[in-house]
């Protein structure tokens, strides 16, 4: 990867465009697995179109909020908070907790550093458990970490995360927990709740392949969540988004279905890169971690061939790749993978 290549790299997945500049042979449509976002979108109310010509109504967001409740377990709507996507609701918790000192448990999605940094926050990155616990005993920090993690899918167990919580609450500290791709899990920290001191983060596009509409929530104690919606102010939601969302939470056989189809696609994508001689380090239901010496070669290699996956900079030996939407997708993928491993470079 060349200097040019790293200064222009975007801070996120997506950006194809950007990025396929530097390739201008390579064959399109792009296929774009950068970033996590299930590759199976839900099928939108083409009535929900008339929802642009006017503002969103306070029912509404209430009866948005009571279908998060029930999909994420939480014992009321007074917990939740409707925002235009979780990096907004990232960007805000600064302003909420006006913590000075934080904690992340990485190397994890940048947002959180970034958004903490900007309020003028000392943040320190550690990358065990042991150093995250300390830091969950000193009085006064806020204590971040992704659950499934990204981009290694590292996944802490519930009864782990109560203890956490449980420590923060003693020692006068938050506890934020990213659940952006925890809908396809089995458990969620929401059951923890309510708690003075634990905040969690919930993605919306995510797992329902639109993240274009913005929204995500925020769950925590009534009083935290009280000042949340405070700050945001009136009609942070769409009127699209409130009604899309209402529709897709209430809807739980269509997320029950998506979660079986994403077992069979992870099992195929781990398969084929297992298959060209990759290590598979870690995955959810939403992309794979890949560690190889040959990091940035094959992801150059994959978008000269149209395909794009997600290169850290930082850590030059991992890849992520997210899901494929359709089978043309798919057989790009693998002939692709099938040629790197055959060394047709």
């Amino acid at each position: 990867m060349t200097a040019a290549m790293l200064k222009n790299m975007p801070a996120h997945g997506g950006q194809v465009r950007q990025i396929m500049r530097s390739f201008p042979e390579a064959p399109q449509p792009f296929v774009d697995l950068s970033t996590g976002i299930s590759p199976y979108a839900y099928p939108v109310d083409q009535a929900v179109i008339g929802d642009w010509t006017r503002l969103p109504e306070a029912e509404e967001e209430e009866a948005l909020r009571r279908a998060a409740a029930q999909a994420y377990g939480a014992a009321s709507s007074d917990m939740i908070v409707a925002g235009p996507g979780t990096q907004m609701l990232i960007a805000l918790l600064p302003v909420v907790l006006q913590a000075k000192r934080v904690t992340i448990f990485g190397p994890t999605y940048s947002g959180h550093e970034q958004s903490w940094r900007n309020a003028g926050a000392d943040v320190s990155i550690v990358t065990d458990c042991s150093s995250f616990e300390n830091a969950v005993d000193q009085p006064n920090q806020v204590c971040v970490l992704c659950n499934p993690n990204n981009p290694d899918g590292r996944y802490l167990s519930i009864a782990y995360l109560r203890k956490l919580s449980e420590r923060c609450a003693k020692s006068g500290s938050y506890l934020i927990v990213d659940e952006a791709f925890a809908d396809f899990e089995e458990e969620n920290t929401v059951s923890l709740l309510p708690s003075p001191r634990l905040v969690i983060l919930r993605s919306f596009g995510k797992s329902y392949g639109l993240p274009g509409i913005r929204l995500g929530f925020l769950v925590a104690s009534k009083n935290l969540a009280d000042q949340m919606r405070t700050f945001m102010g009136d009609w942070a939601v769409s009127a699209p988004a409130l009604t899309i969302g209402y529709q897709a939470l209430t809807n739980t056989a269509w997320i029950t279905h998506i979660r079986t189809r994403l077992d069979d696609d992870m099992t195929r994508l781990n398969a084929a890169l297992t298959s060209a001689g990759l290590l598979v380090y870690g995955s959810t239901r939403l992309f794979t971690l890949i560690h190889t010496q040959q990091a940035s070669e094959l992801w150059m290699f994959l978008c000269k061939k149209g395909i794009v996956t997600r290169v850290f900079p930082q850590r030059p030996v991992e890849l992520r790749l997210g899901v494929p939407r359709n089978e043309e997708e798919w057989h790009r993928l693998e002939r692709a993978l099938s040629d790197w491993a055959s060394g047709s470079r």
